[in-house]
């Protein structure tokens, strides 16, 4: 099949979560044999926001990891009757420009014989609902939301059964555990401040319990203003700035533990959806201690694949136990692999979704490859 995806930014991961999940689909779609292409806008605000901290040095270990991928950069002059012409699949994700998701819609409407599906991997259906209506759908095939809350809004709006639950996953070729372990110490958190929406949340479920059992925390993100910058360096936090995703496994790999603490959005509007994060740290084999999440589509065992804390003093004995206990730490390392190998990679994603291209003529189903 020819797959044509339209993202926000498939070089930049900058901000930008969805590019972490997308090169693992893109790169397992292409290694079965499928012709991908991505297009990304010209001046995306994740790119732009790279290159300008980082320069091209930024995208060097993309490029060096994902030899495989690449990107088309386009803007409003694209001529979407060729760039589509012989495509199969058209998937759209929600990040891009309504004039781009209603333009590519027309064509669907007007008889282009590929199928169309929209991507949805965020909160704003819930937290800012005006902006996702803003996107004119009439013509679009289905909905791709990752996760069955944000899927049951889809079904609120009308979309019924064209709306599929597809689930964020671990890119497992590239994060897995380290071939060798060598001595880990502290706990990592990789994460971005943004609009200071969890400020709270990390005060108490990472940086005091952090420094109240005395394990040393590193933290990796990006806008990080002046403020937060002042409230890392209270609480002894050696804050290591902006991490290219390739490299979060070799960061994983020096670290006793790490902490998952959710967006707001994610706790109390969507919840059942873990994020990427959670994925990629069980998938490179580090023991994951989350903030309060109710896993309510039943994706992981809670206290088994990972531990749970409700409270900041339950954070506290959780951390202590992980630091002091051997066995705890395998087990939860044993089990959190076992999930993600099991369930959750970027192939068993790409399975799903050929199976549900399969209900359209786009495709068959096709082997899980290993």
């Amino acid at each position: 099949m020819k797959i044509v995806y339209f993202t926000h930014s498939l070089a930049s991961c900058w901000n930008h979560g969805n590019a972490h999940f997308l090169r693992g689909v893109l790169r397992e779609l292409a290694s079965r044999g499928h012709e991908v292409t991505a297009y990304e806008p010209a001046g995306a605000w994740s790119l732009d926001n790279l290159l300008k901290d980082h320069g091209e040095k930024g995208l060097s270990s993309y490029r060096s990891l994902y030899p495989e991928l690449s990107s088309n950069t386009f803007n409003e002059d694209i001529d979407l009757d060729e760039t589509l012409a012989g495509a199969d699949v058209v998937i759209v994700h929600e990040w891009n420009d309504p004039w781009l998701v209603a333009a590519i819609g027309r064509l669907r409407r007007g008889g282009a014989p590929f199928t169309l599906l929209f991507h949805d991997t965020h909160h704003r259906a819930v937290s800012d609902p005006k902006a996702i209506k803003q996107f004119d759908l009439d013509g679009y095939d289905g909905v791709l939301a990752f996760g069955e809350t944000l899927a049951e809004v889809y079904r609120r709006w009308g979309w019924g059964t064209r709306v599929y639950v597809w689930h964020e996953a671990a890119d497992t070729k590239l994060f897995r555990p380290p071939a060798e372990e060598s001595d880990r110490k502290g706990l990592v958190w990789i994460g971005n401040w943004g609009d200071g929406e969890r400020s709270a949340e990390l005060e108490s479920f990472l940086l005091r319990p952090a420094r109240t059992v005395a394990l040393p925390l590193e933290i990796y993100g990006v806008r990080y203003p002046e403020e937060a910058l002042a409230m890392l360096d209270r609480y002894g936090v050696a804050y290591r700035g902006w991490l290219p995703n390739a490299r979060a496994p070799e960061v994983f790999a020096r670290h006793l533990a790490t902490v998952h603490v959710p967006r707001r959005f994610y706790v109390d509007m969507l919840p059942g959806i873990p994020t990427i994060r959670v994925f990629e740290a069980l998938a490179c084999g580090i023991p994951l201690v989350s903030a309060p999440w109710q896993d309510s589509e039943g994706l992981f065992r809670p206290g088994t694949d990972y531990l749970v804390a409700e409270s900041e003093a339950q954070m506290e004995r959780h951390l202590r136990a992980i630091n002091s206990d051997p066995d705890l730490r395998k087990s939860l390392v044993e089990n959190g692999l076992a999930a993600i190998r099991n369930r959750h990679s970027c192939a068993h994603r790409v399975d799903q979704l050929l199976a549900i291209l399969a209900t359209y003529g786009a495709a068959a189903p096709t082997e899980m490859s290993a």
